[in-house]
């Protein structure tokens, strides 16, 4: 199988390259290509020396699947051109919503695929670790609603962000001036609950983002309401999620449900450090859920901790994943 990655010098299209590099795909060949910037510089993968090409020039129909790790702005413009000439899956958020491009969590809709026109979307990565959890919980009992407070980690906003962080907090510490950059506010030491641009209902788009892949992904009919902030956390986004049932719930079956779902852990001690943090996700491919208990306030409702390597799970190897279901059927 010959593949592509545009993109590939970024967090996300080097992390695709980590996973692909370790995963067990047959790669006859990969093609890195991105801006100008980067052409003629060069990655390794599997003991290999890559020349990374420059996307102008690039020609799609050398790989099978592609990759696209560049955001909106690069996706709106090439995607479509790529997709005459290969299959695309798409990090960006542009066409998730487009009713004739399957939006993906393997785990939880993978025959969405068979619908596939070229384009397949990747869903935000706050969006891909909550319906790991909330898919067999809604298989089990139906949703009916959701409330979901994100705590989401500068990488996210990418590598500019992540040096941000570093450097913000090493003039706090030394009590230097601090001048946003990438941020709209000082983020060492301090929350932003405001993360994308805000809409005229005053949600931010993060947050619609979190409710309309929701129901394009499970289930049109479950309400969700989102609040996303961005936290001091290199790497990792976590969740406190309450979610309201239809009916009536054990909550031992909420757990052995949980514990069986695909590509999560339970991790619930109630004690202290029996629950996972950001810090303990780093590189892993897993989603973590902690802190499982009933909502005192609402016999059908529930409240989870939810924890993954947004890097991972929730970008580079969601998409992997994605073309290993299609590559059992290519």
């Amino acid at each position: 199988m010959k593949l592509a990655i545009i993109g590939s010098t970024g967090n996300v299209g080097r992390k695709t390259i980590e996973i692909i590099e370790k995963s067990n795909l047959k790669v006859d060949k990969l093609f890195l290509v991105a801006s100008s910037k980067s052409k003629g510089k060069k990655l390794s993968f599997r003991g290999k020396e890559i020349e990374i090409e420059e996307l102008e020039n690039y020609d799609f129909s050398k790989a099978q699947i592609t990759f696209f790790a560049a955001g909106s702005s690069v996706a709106k413009i090439w995607v479509p051109k790529a997709a005459k000439k290969t299959v695309v899956i798409d990090n960006s958020s542009f066409f998730r919503m487009q009713d004739d491009v399957p939006l993906v969590v393997p785990e939880v809709n993978s025959e969405a695929l068979e619908k596939h026109k070229n384009i397949i979307s990747n869903p935000n990565c706050s969006t891909i670790q909550m319906v790991l959890a909330l898919k067999p919980l809604h298989d089990e009992y139906k949703i009916k609603r959701v409330v979901v407070s994100t705590y989401q980690a500068v990488s996210g906003a990418g590598k500019a962000s992540m040096d941000e962080l570093v450097d913000q907090t090493k003039k706090y510490l030394e009590d230097k001036k601090i001048n946003p950059k990438n941020f709209t506010k000082q983020i060492a030491f301090n929350l932003i609950p405001h993360i994308d641009s805000f809409s005229d209902n005053g949600y931010t788009k993060e947050e619609l983002k979190m409710t309309n892949e929701t129901k394009k992904i499970l289930n049109s009919e479950i309400a969700v309401t989102a609040t996303c902030v961005r936290v001091p956390v290199k790497t990792g986004h976590s969740e406190s999620i309450n979610i309201e049932f239809d009916n009536l719930y054990d909550l031992n079956n909420i757990k052995r449900i949980l514990r069986k779902a695909p590509g999560c852990k339970v991790i619930d001690d109630h004690k202290d450090g029996g629950y996972v943090t950001p810090l303990d996700v780093e590189g892993d491919h897993t989603t973590y859920i902690s802190r499982v208990r009933k909502d005192n306030t609402n016999v059908k409702a529930i409240n989870l901790w939810v924890v993954s390597d947004n890097l991972l799970k929730g970008a580079a190897l969601n998409t992997v994943q994605i073309a290993e279901c299609l590559m059992k059927k290519m």
